[in-house]
């Protein structure tokens, strides 16, 4: 009879068991989803609150970009930085600045296009050391000149697209 008790009680108890890790089951899986709500909400918060200042930044940040990379081609004021030309220049001055280096390329040519991948590519590789930088500089010169002109767009509207979400003021 004692044993018929003991193994009652072990039921019970593994009942209880069974019934406190579902509901330690349950209360964390609700607070996944709660999580995960909450994550969806900030997403769609900060997509509302900066989506606009987003969009008006691309075309900024991909002009910077090609005059950055036009600069440094033809060593020009090699010292500028990507940041300095988005944060200190009116929209309009680099564009006649990019115009001007440029010197009758248009800014939709293969020149244009390969100077803004280039550049874009250098400032996400700046928090390299010199040496490591000038080596992943080689292969994104080479990936640029296998490429196909709509995967060097491809490519450049990505890199502009993650790059001007630093630059969000």
């Amino acid at each position: 009879m004692a044993i018929k008790v003991f193994s009652v009680k072990n039921r019970y108890f593994n009942l209880f068991i069974i019934c406190g890790l579902l509901m330690v089951i349950a209360a964390f899986s609700n607070g996944a989803y709660a999580e995960k709500d909450e994550n969806i909400d900030m997403n769609q918060w900060l997509k509302a609150r900066f989506s606009a200042q987003h969009q008006a930044l691309i075309p900024i940040v991909a002009v910077a970009d090609m005059l950055h990379g036009c600069q440094q081609e033809k060593q020009i004021d090699e010292n500028v930085t990507i940041k300095s030309l988005i944060t200190q220049l009116d929209k309009n001055r680099l564009a006649e600045k990019l115009i001007s280096c440029l010197a009758g390329k248009s800014l939709k040519s293969d020149t244009a296009l390969n100077y803004g991948l280039t550049s874009c590519s250098f400032e996400q590789l700046t928090d390299l050391p010199v040496e490591e930088k000038q080596q992943k500089m080689r292969l994104v010169t080479k990936a640029i000149s296998e490429l196909s002109r709509s995967e060097r767009q491809k490519s450049f509207t990505h890199c502009v697209t993650e790059q001007a979400i630093h630059y969000l003021r």
